[in-house]
């Protein structure tokens, strides 16, 4: 995700909804829950199977923490369907 950019295109869109004093980037809480769906978790709660090798996947936030993004990612004026809209199309390259 580095590659793409989208890590940071993700934490750029989602600013807004990060607390002051938060210890996870929004953006990485999204893209943790973008490879657990691709490992087949179908739940929040399913970013478990991150948590268990932070050896690969680095700090995993708990689930309350991610249930909170969520939360707020989907609440008030619908952010959540403007989302899209705001991130630039991401192409991936190939790495020679």
């Amino acid at each position: 995700m580095r590659v793409t950019g989208l890590d940071q295109g993700l934490s750029q869109a989602l600013e807004r909804w990060r607390p002051s004093r938060a210890v996870h980037d929004p953006g990485k809480i999204m893209c943790d829950l973008a490879v657990m769906l691709a490992l087949g978790g179908d739940c929040l709660a399913d970013i478990a199977i991150l948590r268990a090798a932070p050896e690969l996947f680095g700090s995993i936030p708990s689930d309350p923490t991610v249930s909170r993004l969520s939360g707020r990612c989907t609440t008030g004026s619908r952010p959540s369907m403007a989302l899209p809209r705001r991130l630039p199309s991401w192409r991936t390259t190939a790495i020679s």
